[in-house]
This record gives C-alpha cells, sequence and structure tokens, in this order.
C-alpha cells in the first residue's frame, strides 16, 4: 500500500459526525477488487482513522480479505464527503437504512425517495409481478421507518418534486396522502399503513399505457385523445387484478382518485355516498400533487396556494383539504428541498 494511503488522518473525537461505519451488506454491494469510496480503517493503538485505500484502486486478494475482516470487526468506515456513491448502493438495498444508525434524517429521506423513483419507474415501464416485488420491499422499508416514528414524514414532506413523470407524480401522491392520513389516523395498526402507502404510490398504474406523446402534449387533447386518458383509474385496477395485487385500498385508490364529490369526476360520477374514504384522500393527495408540478400547458402552483384552493372547492373532502393547508400554514412541515435537482444532478463514481 502507498505511503499515501497510510497516512494517518487528523480526524474528530466523534467519528460518526465525519464518516459512516460500513456493514457487511453494503460492503458486499460494492465492486469486490475496485470500492467506489475511499475506505477507511480505525486504528485502536492510537484512536483515529486511517486511510485503507483509495476510491477505484484494485485491491489484491489479501486486501479484499482484510477488508472483510475490518467490516466484520465494526473497523471499517468511508467518509461522509464519498455519500452520493455510498447512498447509490444503499438505494439499491434499501433496508440498510434501516441498520445504519450512521445516516442522518435527510439522508434517509432522500435515499428512499431516490430508491422508489428507481423502482416505480422500472414498474411502470413494465408493469408485471416481477418488478411489483421489489417495488413492495421498498414500500415496505419506507412504512418500517414510518412506524418508528410517524413524525419522519414531515421530512419527506419537504421532498416533493416539481417536475411532473408518472413515478415523480406517484411519489408526491404518496408522501402527501401518507402526510394526510397520519394526522388523524387515531389508532394506527402497522397493516393499514402498508397499504395505504402501496395504495397512493399505485394509484396512478394505469396511465403507464397511455401513450407518452399524450402526457408532455403541450395543448388541449382532442377528444379522442382524452377518451384514450379516461379509462386509466378502470386498467389500472385490472393490471393490479391480473398480478393478484387486489387489495380494498389499492382498487379504491386506483379507481376513484378522479371521482369528485358532486358527481362531476371519472370513471363512474360516484357522490360522496358512494365514495370511500381512501378514495377520497387519494383525490386530495393526487390533486395536490398535480398542482405543484410544471406541466407542458402550464406553471408549477405554489405549494400554499394549491393547499389553500383544495380547501375552497368542495368537491374534494375538506377534513383532508384542511389538514393538508394547515400543516404548511402553520409551518408543520418546513422548508421545501429541491428534489428534482438533487435527484437529475449527475454524481461522480
Amino acid at each position: 500500500m502507498v505511503a499515501e494511503q497510510r497516512k494517518v488522518l487528523d480526524v474528530p473525537m466523534n467519528i460518526n459526525e465525519e464518516y459512516y461505519q460500513i456493514s457487511g451488506e453494503i460492503l458486499s454491494s460494492f465492486p469486490k477488487f475496485r470500492p467506489p469510496v475511499d475506505l477507511f480503517s480505525f486504528r485502536e493503538d492510537i484512536a483515529v482513522l486511517a486511510p485503507y485505500c483509495l476510491k477505484g484502486a484494485r485491491l489484491s486478494s489479501e486486501q479484499v480479505e482484510e477488508v472483510a475482516n475490518l467490516c466484520a470487526a465494526g473497523d471499517l468506515f468511508v467518509s461522509r464527503s464519498d455519500h452520493p456513491i455510498y447512498s447509490r448502493h444503499i438505494v439499491k438495498q434499501l433496508d440498510l437504512v434501516l441498520q445504519d444508525n450512521n445516516l442522518k434524517e435527510a439522508e434517509i429521506a432522500d435515499i428512499c425517495i431516490r430508491a422508489l423513483l428507481m423502482r416505480c419507474t422500472e414498474f411502470f415501464d413494465q408493469p408485471v409481478k416481477a418488478l411489483f416485488d421489489p417495488l413492495y420491499r421498498d414500500v415496505m422499508v419506507v412504512t418500517e421507518y414510518l412506524w418508528n416514528d410517524k413524525h419522519h414524514i414531515n421530512t419527506f414532506m419537504r421532498r416533493l418534486f416539481r417536475k411532473n413523470h408518472l413515478a415523480r407524480h406517484s411519489i408526491n401522491t404518496m408522501i402527501v396522502g401518507l402526510w394526510i392520513w397520519l394526522q388523524g389516523a387515531g389508532e394506527l395498526r402497522r397493516k393499514d399503513l402498508d397499504r395505504m402507502a402501496v395504495a397512493l404510490l399505485l394509484h396512478d398504474v394505469g396511465m403507464c399505457k397511455v401513450p407518452p406523446f399524450l402526457l408532455s402534449k403541450a395543448g388541449p387533447l382532442k377528444q379522442e385523445e382524452r377518451d384514450k386518458i379516461v379509462p386509466h383509474p378502470i386498467v389500472g385496477v385490472r393490471l393490479m387484478q391480473k398480478m393478484d395485487v387486489a387489495f380494498e385500498e389499492l382498487l379504491r385508490a386506483c379507481f376513484e382518485h378522479h371521482e369528485r364529490l358532486d358527481g362531476s369526476g371519472y370513471p363512474q360520477r360516484t357522490k360522496s355516498a358512494q365514495s370511500t374514504r381512501p378514495g377520497r384522500l387519494c383525490a386530495v393527495a393526487d390533486s395536490f400533487a398535480a398542482m405543484i408540478c410544471e406541466r407542458p400547458y402550464r406553471k408549477a402552483k405554489d405549494i400554499l396556494q394549491a393547499a389553500k384552493e383544495l380547501t375552497s372547492d368542495s368537491r374534494y373532502d375538506q377534513e383532508f383539504a384542511n389538514a393538508l393547508f394547515g400543516g404548511f400554514a402553520a409551518g408543520t412541515i418546513g422548508l421545501m428541498v429541491d428534489m428534482d435537482l438533487a435527484v437529475d444532478t449527475p454524481q461522480p463514481e
């Protein structure tokens, strides 16, 4: 190993402030002989971290074994400066966020949203059971994290996308819907949380069968073009039934998110007495998520303005609309983060 790699670092006493401890699961997600990050080992004799190898450097078989032993002993670390690379490896094995005690709350939210974006994009491109299963597992990681502390949803709410895309819209709807639901869920059951998360995330799955050019059209749709979009709630229900994923909350979210309390919605023009609570919640979250994103034919609305408009629209459930507006107006949610920029900016390996 070169002398530069052996030089002892002068690090703060609290190592966890500047470094992540690497678990065996994370190490196994790295290329075996060329780690994509700088690795550091803990020197017990002098109680500091020392560089072990530089990112991209090829390790010998002996070093690979030594790295594994350091990891097993809890003596292997990566610098927080390599977080963009490190987090992308966790994205592919999301359950690691529940095991790594060094991750901050904001970092966990970022990683979870990136993972869901990756899984949703893959699933919507090819809506089959084989791609639904890893998406479902990642949603369960998110609900486990929220189950441990429901206030974590506030950090997700500060990370809503502002650019329109089916996967982005779906994630926004899930986050917004869960935030509203968790404010008044009463006695919370884990099963309910799991089902509501999946239902809100996949409410618009039928849109993956709509021709893409219609979704990006800048001008008004012709009647024959609109006719290809209107059936998407029914298409979504059939897709999920075909995959044998047909629990009630999901079917209601798919089928009712465009219904309105006065009967002006679609596909069945259901009125308030016929609508379900999951459907009404999804309608509010879906509409809000659509309003705050840029579209080819209009600019994104201000978040507070969009929430306020829903409180004065009697077509929506006012309990849910008022809860959403109240969260933003009272400052409960806090300052927004540009999640689009965080996802779209290429990160060097």
